[in-house]
């Protein structure tokens, strides 16, 4: 779409709290009349995004437009923007239709009047009673409350409290509304009633509908497009079915839908290895490439086989099987890898199948991350790499082949020349599988707080932020929650350090 349908955009906007950066350097253009979607888990920035839109909260940097003016530091209540919030804030003292009507009665509008001398000048005038009435009415009609007007707040279900506060937002006629988690308060029932009610709604009114949630349901639900956020940055931005169908990175297919996914690698064209077994895929990457892959559980086919099976496929044993309602959900082994699986046919606890993937079904996705770099440490006088303000005991003489460290702490070379490396700016890398996580505290080198986490068939990745805000990712075969506080330990041999520059730099004479 052109500029000139883009209503809201989001230019290089960074927010941060007390040093803590809450959302980092995000772009996005949303367009007039859609119903977008911010999704993530608890932390992410999602709701902090969107109090910037609204306006409660100035970006730390960056711009933010409206239809194509800089609104960055525009005051909430001169925006053409209303919020709903996950507590409805509903004056209890009031009925339906003062709860409604609140606003409009302290409302001035721009009216062109004539004076005395018949010069026309613009006068701000408040809504009449029957320009209430109207507005109140047309609200009411909108969210199927209008027999309800009379009806006391305290008297309402938690969805008609929920209606009444959309109707609130949108009787001013803003050009955009922002809904904070608002169905949060709402039992299962309900909050599947009121996502096609609030789909409904969007239709009805035509303005653009800003929406944050950490369920993914309700995003695949009602939006025409889905923010994908994780730790403050914008993972991915598209419809539902590309979303679903085409996740940009593991963690995408891990927080849309259930997902498996594995570490593999590419053995030849159109050809991916993952399981011990190798697949035919569509995705063309580079032979002996390190890649993701994601099978959906209602991808996964299955046959029951006898134990005694010979033939090339991947076997699996049902470990678990739960009764969905349109399909069983089957927990599959395969060796000590997890396999989810849906399917309307019923198996047994216990028997073994072969499973089969199509090959448009294997989702390929390049690795994020292959190992932990951190491209900015430094050696300090200590001899030991500094990594996020944290000095971590390495072997410098990995720098140097055949060197080895003299009482005096210098870097010595098989030709006898010293180097005194303090301050000198390595590149060091730790593999993900070589970082201790504990909850002990004491015993770690480093504290962080988890951000997120990805099941990855046979292990947890996890990645662990710290005070200053350096990301460390661990593989782990133990589970953990999001916001966990972990104390990490790093063993010297698992660092390994890369000097950047010509080592005669540090050369003593």
């Amino acid at each position: 779409m052109g500029n000139e349908n883009v209503i809201i955009s989001l230019k290089n906007v960074s927010k941060v709290f007390d040093g803590v950066t809450v959302v980092d350097d995000i772009n996005l253009d949303i367009t007039k009349g859609e119903f977008v979607t911010l999704l993530g888990p608890s932390g992410c920035g999602k709701t902090t995004t969107l109090r910037m839109i609204a306006g409660f909260e100035m970006p730390t940097q960056g711009t933010i437009l409206l239809n194509g003016e800089d609104i960055t530091k525009i005051p909430p209540y001169k925006r053409p923007v209303n919020t709903v919030f996950q507590r409805y804030a509903l004056f209890p003292h009031l009925d339906v239709y003062d709860n409604v009507a609140f606003g409009l009665k302290l409302k001035k509008i721009p009216v062109k009047v004539i004076n005395k001398k018949g010069e026309e000048k613009i006068k701000m005038k408040h809504l009449s009673a029957k320009e209430i009435d109207e507005k109140v009415a047309r609200a009411l009609k909108i969210v199927d409350l209008e027999e309800l007007e009379n009806r006391d707040i305290s008297t309402l279900s938690g969805g008609q409290q929920q209606r009444v506060a959309i109707a609130r937002a949108i009787v001013n006629e803003p050009e955009i509304l922002l809904l904070d988690e608002p169905l949060g308060a709402l039992d299962l029932k309900m909050r599947k009633e009121m996502q096609l009610e609030l789909k409904e709604m969007h239709k009805k009114l035509g303005i653009t509908f800003i929406y944050v949630t950490h369920d993914q349901e309700e995003a695949l639900t009602m939006s025409d497009t889905i923010v994908v956020m994780k730790a403050g940055e914008i993972q991915q931005v598209g419809t539902p079915i590309d979303i679903y169908n085409e996740p940009k990175n593991a963690y995408v297919a891990n927080f849309i839908g259930e997902s498996n996914i594995y570490n593999a690698t590419m053995v030849g064209k159109l050809k991916v290895k993952f399981l011990g077994h190798t697949y035919d895929c569509v995705d063309d990457f580079k032979k002996n490439e390190k890649v993701d892959v994601v099978i959906r559980p209602e991808d996964v086919e299955m046959r029951k086989v006898s134990k005694d099976y010979d033939g090339d496929k991947m076997v699996a044993v049902i470990e678990n099987k739960i009764f969905k309602g349109i399909h069983y959900e089957y927990v599959l082994m395969s060796g000590k890898n997890e396999i989810i699986a849906q399917s309307t046919k019923e198996f047994n606890v216990g028997d073994t199948l072969t499973i089969d993937i199509e090959p448009e079904n294997i989702q390929i996705m390049e690795k994020e991350i292959t190992s932990n770099v951190y491209p900015d440490a430094w050696i300090n006088k200590n001899n030991q790499v500094v990594i996020s303000d944290v000095s971590f005991d390495c072997d410098i003489t990995q720098l140097l082949e055949g060197s080895f460290v003299d009482e005096e702490g210098y870097l010595v070379g098989k030709d006898g020349k010293k180097y005194d490396l303090n301050d000198a700016d390595v590149k060091a890398e730790i593999a993900l599988d070589a970082i201790e996580m504990s909850d002990d505290h004491d015993v770690g080198q480093i504290e962080g707080n988890i951000v997120s986490i990805v099941y990855k068939g046979d292990h947890y990745q996890v990645m662990i932020r710290t005070e200053q805000e350096e990301d460390f990712i661990v593989d782990t075969m133990y589970s953990w929650n999001e916001n966990d506080i972990v104390s990490l330990s790093i063993k010297k041999e698992d660092i390994k350090l890369t000097l950047k520059g010509d080592i005669k730099k540090y050369e003593i004479n």
